[in-house]
């Protein structure tokens, strides 16, 4: 097998194994969806150390509002009354307005705040010092562990647009935000290695030659639009030389 030490620029991410026949096309995808599925697992538990502090997402036309506003508005969160934590909820105001303020009692939050500290620890980037390598399984054990304990602490359920409920159902909506800046979209994914594209029309051993045993970084980035449209504007302008 050979080894990937994967970097995004000179971040490290994750260690991953391929056989050297390994299809560059199938690679690139299963080193993309690690990626992305690593960033998946860690906004959640960015959203889920929310919910241990302040409890459920806020109608999207309650957030940011005051006390006052949302009365005079006359604005009622029905979420909330159906969304009390196991145990009972015990108030906590959120400051940021994003959140109703009826987080989980100690003994929940608990729950919660444990299971987000094992998911990250799986996913960890400490992984690549430690040697261990981070498979899609991986990705998807501490994603089933982040969904369970939510489970315990929210039997009923989170309200539909509450992010971590969007992000289990995958209907998360990035646009515009910067987290949404680093996912890379599988068609668009290029793999690395020693200033060479990895091009997806070969395999790995095409590169890196027969031995399973050979260590490589292998940096992923997204086909730049913007490159793309330079190229094609430089070539334009020397054809259109070539002309005149």
């Amino acid at each position: 097998m050979v080894l990937l030490h994967v970097k995004r620029g000179d971040e490290s991410q994750f260690l991953l194994q391929a056989p050297g026949s390994t299809e560059l096309e199938e690679l690139t995808v299963q080193v993309a969806r690690v990626y992305n599925g690593r960033l998946k697992v860690q906004r959640l538990c960015s959203e889920m150390e929310e919910l241990a502090e302040h409890g459920i997402f806020l109608p999207p036309n309650m957030q940011g509002l005051t006390d006052d506003q949302i009365e005079e508005l006359k604005l009622k969160d029905e979420w909330g009354e159906k969304c009390i934590p196991s145990g009972g909820a015990v108030f906590k105001k959120d400051d940021i307005g994003r959140r109703n303020g009826q987080a989980p009692n100690e003994k929940m939050k608990q729950v919660l705040k444990k299971t987000i500290e094992e998911a990250k620890a799986i996913i960890s980037k400490k992984q690549v010092e430690a040697g261990v390598c981070v498979t899609m399984e991986m990705v998807k054990d501490a994603l089933d562990q982040l969904r369970g304990a939510v489970m315990i602490v929210y039997p009923m359920g989170l309200p539909p647009y509450d992010p971590i409920r969007m992000e289990f159902e995958n209907k998360e909506d990035l646009s515009g935000t910067q987290a949404g800046l680093s996912v890379i979209k599988e068609s668009e994914a290029q793999l690395w290695w020693a200033a060479k594209e990895l091009r997806r029309t070969k395999q790995l051993s095409d590169y890196v030659g027969k031995n399973e045993k050979t260590k490589i970084i292998a940096k992923i980035q997204q086909v730049s639009a913007f490159f793309n449209t330079s190229v094609f504007f430089v070539i334009s302008l020397q054809t259109d030389k070539n002309v005149h």
